[in-house]
């Protein structure tokens, strides 16, 4: 018999860590509200039946609108055959029942795992129906939720509808603008201010009136509004493009596509929040259009900064944990920068490793103290920091909510999905109309915080 005891061989450990909480939402779902941004179109998941409601859900209740989107509604048997027949038996039932100008089709979890060739589906299907008449543009994209976020399903939707139907010919004198995802106020703000500056825009995708419209006696199966397509075509034709976002980096983007296609000039921003931020966009608008800022707008400056002063008191000092969409935070980290509040976390799903750089640059000149900066973090992470960072707000989405409710402090409720209250598409993020309003509903729910915890109450500042 051995002396030596035989050696227990220990269990391989995973290489993998679990997410809980997610601080992102799925790809094809980004993918789904930048085609809904374009004029006649619907989108449609090439997929199980299960991920069209789910995202229609989610996006319904944060708009508080309605929203189709069509799937090919695969099965078990699918997985194994593959999704070919009930993809081009979808859009034929898309295409008569709706009359769409622009079916995008987005492939989820399922059809990128089987491998379903769905460009070679849509060749088949153009092949199958030639001569038609009335057959909407097709663009497809691919956006596996496994691979990345919502927002990389956004920009990656932009980049494919730029590359399918974009053409070149004789300059014009119209901008292009890619602002990402931002609510349907921003989008409407942003069009005001281009024209303002008398500057003819083609903003892609444009959400402003297709998911917040009016009240209308009869339902339209198809939201009016959106980017026309024939503007879409001739966005090759233009005098420059100007993109938001800080943390694009490497990814090839719709304005990627316009320069190397076409050679258009392609001005890339942080997105505009708070006074530095929207500096930089006006100034850029005055060189594009040989025009001054109008002065309703720097009357919109000048009211803010006063505000600042107002309520620097109350503010000054306050620590935030801040979390959301990579740009959107870096944005949003700008601007509590310059009202006097510490960001001591900036957190998002995203992994674009580019996002502490991007917040170093906002804020380098500024804070003495530069915030912790984590990318692919998830709610559970995010609440096991908290309590160490001491913080006295939180700026983000609903999802926040309960490590709000824990702490006993304030959510600023910003971004996408608002889910616990109305109007998160109305919300106010860009320019320094929107820097007014953020900075009156933070100032408000410090204030109000300290009240509450008053032990004598008082109603006077």
């Amino acid at each position: 018999m051995s002396k030596n005891p035989p050696k227990i061989k220990k269990p391989n450990r995973p290489n993998y860590l679990s997410t809980t909480n997610a601080c992102k939402l799925c790809k094809p779902l980004g993918a789904c509200l930048a085609f809904k941004g374009i004029e006649g179109a619907v989108p449609y998941l090439h997929g199980s039946q299960g991920c069209a409601t789910y995202m229609r859900r989610y996006i319904i209740s944060h708009y508080n609108e309605p929203i189709d989107i069509a799937s090919s509604s695969l099965s078990e048997k699918h997985a194994v055959y593959g999704g070919g027949p009930n993809l081009k038996l979808g859009l034929t039932n898309v295409a008569s029942k709706y009359r769409p100008a622009l079916i995008g089709i987005a492939t989820t979890c399922l059809t990128e795992t089987i491998g379903d060739d769905v460009k070679m589906y849509l060749r088949e299907y153009a092949e199958d129906t030639k001569g038609s008449i009335g057959l909407p543009t097709m663009v497809n994209v691919s956006t596996p939720s496994y691979s990345g976020t919502h927002m990389e399903g956004f920009h990656a939707a932009i980049r494919e509808v730029i590359d399918l139907m974009s053409g070149g010919g004789p300059r014009n004198k119209t901008v292009n603008l890619l602002p990402g995802f931002v609510s349907s106020a921003d989008y409407r703000l942003l069009l005001e201010i281009m024209a303002g500056f008398n500057l003819s825009c083609t903003m892609l995708p444009d959400l402003s009136e297709t998911m917040d419209g009016p009240a209308l006696l009869e339902y339209e199966k198809i939201q009016g509004g959106g980017t026309p397509l024939q503007a879409i075509k001739s966005m090759g034709r233009s005098q420059a493009t100007i993109e938001f976002g800080a943390t694009l980096g490497a990814f090839q983007s719709g304005g990627d596509i316009l320069h190397e296609k076409f050679s258009i000039a392609r001005h890339r921003l942080g997105m505009p929040i708070g006074i530095k931020e929207t500096d930089r966009f006006f100034s850029l608008l005055e060189t594009l259009s040989g025009r001054l800022t109008p002065e309703k707008y720097g009357k919109e400056r000048g009211r803010l900064i006063d505000a600042y002063v107002d309520g620097h008191k109350y503010i000054f000092g306050k620590r935030a944990i801040i979390y959301g969409e990579e740009d959107l935070v870096v944005g949003l980290c700008s601007f509590l920068t310059e009202i006097g509040i510490q960001p001591v976390l900036c957190a998002s799903g995203g992994t674009s490793g580019r996002l502490q750089a991007a917040i170093a640059a906002v804020t380098g000149d500024t804070l003495l103290e530069q915030p912790q900066v984590h990318e692919g973090m998830d709610f559970f992470e995010i609440s096991e920091m908290a309590e160490s960072l001491r913080p006295d707000l939180i700026i983000g989405h609903s999802k926040g909510y309960p490590l709000a409710r824990k702490l006993d402090i304030p959510l600023i409720r910003v971004g996408f999905p608002i889910h616990d209250r109305v109007g998160g598409q109305r919300i106010l993020h860009l320019g320094y109309e929107g820097a007014q309003q953020l900075f009156d509903t933070i100032t408000n729910a410090v204030i109000c915080k300290k009240q509450a915890d008053s032990p004598v109450g008082y109603s006077y500042m």
